[in-house]
């Protein structure tokens, strides 16, 4: 029986995923172009499964060189001749899958014999472009985790042969050489300088300079995710909407490709365990597998915080994007940024840095929650201490959670002043709401609604959404207009009731809870 798998390689024939063979179409164009290019994205985004693949759709047409920086140890790239004689012996290494010609491999064996003279990389090209010559079908060399390499000015060597065969076959014809180079890894290995020893004061062009510009979408589409479970769904009967349920999916994940699959590998072998079948592969099922990934510690949110902790002035600027409102333009020559899209972490969205999905963006709340919790717990400890209060009947009761809330600031702050920005109030509140909903609830930031002037808050708890509307207040005409967008959002979800949280600065204001009926929705508004 096939199942959903988040740790290696996925193989249609052992694992639920999604159909790229559309992908692997695309990339083939590129490789039967001569193109050379670098696969590079975040950690599990499906690079190597996307890799295999395309060897299998290869090998009609050329020979497929495909190779793993992982096999080769660090000490092989601090020198030239420790580089080429751990090159040969991984491509000897494939010579049982792949048909590699005796003269060629003994040429190989020599390099690695040597005692006396040095290997040196030109001799080693000599040795590929002569096997180039002698192919039957065109070469294809493919390099995965090339991250191990970048740090050596060795690799930049290697590359430099790369393209200058690259262009020699680019002046005269019939100069063989490898059709196609594809190397992978998170780096972007086409932006690398020539020159990487801290004592060069030049920096020569990229030996990657050659390379094609590889813009293919390695999403997971909804539709995509769609036919996975629908093969899923062939094999267990559980009645699932699969067209509903791959909406959930994609709406946390935009099709990040490890997300995707944990979230369906958590729904099978862990919801499962917990509520019948027929319910696990529900919203309510999916509401588990999300509190599920968003409390564990995996390899992909370690990188996550790693990175951050790396890149502290854009961790700033992401805390004020989702904290305030604020807008950080994408700028693809400023540094962080590029590394951190390079990661995963962040988009391209309209020219607007946005964080790249909705469970990263509430790992990194939960993250900023915790900073100010150590600053500060007294929200924190209140709530805590209320909580019961707040749970009635296994529904939030929001209009408590307000009233709660107010309380507290007054105690602690006392009257709202001017220098109050609208990020506190953000902050404070999810605070107080945390420890609330912690454990059994989790919550997301609507993008589309998270700027200056307001933030919608979606809250799902045991089955239940809330939607909270967070402003500052500016009047009566805004406040209507305010309670216009909340209906309409509430038609969205199909909910009857929503909730809007004012901070207002004036003296005269009327503090505290009232409810209202807009267009046949009942709102609780409440005013700090």
């Amino acid at each position: 029986m096939k199942e959903f798998n988040t740790t290696a390689v996925c193989t249609p024939s052992d694992n639920y995923m999604v159909d790229i063979s559309e992908r692997v179409e695309k990339i083939k164009v590129l490789v039967n172009a001569g193109k050379y290019f670098t696969i590079n994205r975040a950690r599990q985004y499906g690079k190597t499964t996307t890799l295999g693949a395309l060897e299998l759709a290869l090998l009609r047409k050329y020979h497929v060189l495909s190779l793993d920086f992982q096999g080769i140890s660090n000490a092989s790239f601090k020198s030239e001749e420790a580089f080429v004689k751990a090159f040969s012996r991984m491509i000897i290494r494939k010579a049982v899958s792949i048909s590699i010609p005796q003269n060629i491999v003994a040429n190989l064996k020599e390099i690695i014999s040597r005692k006396e003279e040095k290997a040196v990389l030109d001799e080693l090209f000599d040795i590929l472009l002569e096997w180039c010559a002698e192919s039957t079908n065109p070469i294809v060399m493919i390099i995965d985790e090339v991250d191990s390499a970048t740090n050596n000015q060795v690799f930049l060597d290697f590359l430099a042969q790369l393209r200058f065969h690259y262009l020699e076959r680019q002046k005269y014809t019939g100069y063989k050489t490898f059709q196609s180079v594809i190397l992978a890894g998170v780096t972007d290995v086409k932006h690398l300088k020539g020159k990487i020893r801290p004592d060069d004061d030049h920096k020569l062009n990229s030996p990657w300079n050659i390379a094609a510009d590889f813009d293919i979408d390695m999403s997971l589409s909804e539709d995509g995710i769609k036919g996975m479970l629908d093969e899923y769904e062939t094999d267990h009967h559980t009645g699932m909407d699969t067209a509903y349920m791959a909406s959930l999916i994609w709406n946390q994940t935009s099709g990040y490709p490890f997300l995707v699959s944990r979230i369906c590998q958590l729904i099978d072998e862990r919801v499962c365990k917990t509520i019948p079948l027929s319910e696990a592969w529900t919203k309510t099922g999916f509401n588990e597998a999300i509190r599920m990934i968003l409390a564990e510690s995996n390899t992909l949110f370690q990188t996550l915080t790693k990175n951050l902790k790396q890149y502290p002035q854009l961790k700033a600027a992401i805390h004020n994007i989702l904290m305030e409102g604020t807008k950080l333009t994408y700028n693809a020559d400023q540094d962080d940024i590029a590394q951190m899209q390079m990661y995963g972490l962040i988009k391209n969205d309209h020219n607007t840095v946005r964080v790249a999905n909705r469970i990263f963006e509430t790992r990194l709340y939960n993250l900023f929650m915790s900073e100010a919790e150590l600053k500060s717990n007294v929200f924190y400890n209140n709530s805590e201490l209320e909580k019961n209060r707040f749970i009635q009947n296994g529904k939030l009761n929001m209009a408590a959670i307000f009233s709660g809330f107010i309380k507290t600031y007054n105690q602690v702050f006392g009257p709202l002043e001017e220098r109050f920005k609208e990020k506190d109030g953000r902050e404070l509140f999810l605070l107080y709401l945390k420890p609330i909903i912690n454990g059994t609830g989790n919550y997301y930031i609507e993008a589309q609604t998270r700027d200056q002037t307001r933030t919608d808050v979606i809250v799902d708890y045991l089955g239940e959404q809330y939607i909270i509307e967070l402003k500052i207040w500016r009047g009566p005409r805004y406040n209507a207009d305010g309670e216009k967008q909340i209906s309409e959002y509430l038609d969205y979800f199909g909910l009857n009731i929503g909730y809007m949280l004012s901070f207002n600065f004036n003296k005269e204001k009327h503090q505290g809870i009232k409810e209202v009926e807009i267009n046949g929705k009942i709102l609780i508004e409440a005013t700090l």
